[in-house]
């Protein structure tokens, strides 16, 4: 795993959890990352790091729309 460093002014007043939750939280957003990978990078189980993404405004679905076109299709079509 790479380390990197970087300087944050003073004002903001985050800490490295938060600035490590928020990282991961866009990266997992973006697709870069996956579920488990963004809490890993965190440092949550995969629970903990759902629970926290809307503190981010991140969805925990990370799809776009075809899949979630097809899901929806595929819902319509499941009988019981």
């Amino acid at each position: 795993m790479k380390t990197l460093t970087i300087e944050i002014p003073d004002s903001l007043e985050l800490n490295e959890q938060e600035t490590k939750s928020f990282l991961a939280a866009k990266l997992y957003e973006r697709g870069s990352l996956s579920l488990g990978q963004a809490a890993e990078l965190a440092g949550f189980s995969k629970q903990g790091f759902m629970e926290i993404l809307g503190n981010f405004n991140v969805s925990i679905f990370n799809l776009d729309e075809k899949d979630l076109k097809n899901d929806i299709l595929n819902a319509k079509n499941y009988s019981l």
